[in-house]
């Protein structure tokens, strides 16, 4: 849903299933920003940000997930997520002005 209309919207969209792959597009790409869950198979979203943090990697990331602790928003906020979104309150227009706000 959101990869639709973020194509919409005229952004270039890649996406990855796993961790493991969003890491390796990361260093292939060097995308402008990141949108990236907290659960995913392989490397859940914890570990991509700690691997970006790791790297020294300056793009913005905005953590859109299901998890609404805020022990996670923290550690997500220390790993240095620009923003944290749940979901369930998200709407696509939302996240799109989001993106703009961190472009």
């Amino acid at each position: 849903m959101y990869e639709i209309q973020l194509q919409d919207e005229k952004f270039k969209v890649v996406t990855a299933h796993n961790g493991t792959d969003t890491i390796e597009i990361i260093d292939k790409k060097k995308p402008d920003l990141l949108i990236l869950d907290l659960l995913m198979p392989e490397k859940d979203g914890f570990e991509v940000l700690e691997y970006i943090h790791e790297k020294g990697y300056t793009f913005p990331v905005i953590v859109l997930t299901n998890l609404s602790l805020d022990i996670d928003m923290e550690k997500c906020k220390e790993l240095g997520a620009v923003d944290f979104l749940l979901k369930s309150e998200m709407t696509t227009e939302g996240l799109v002005k989001k993106i703009y706000e961190y472009l």
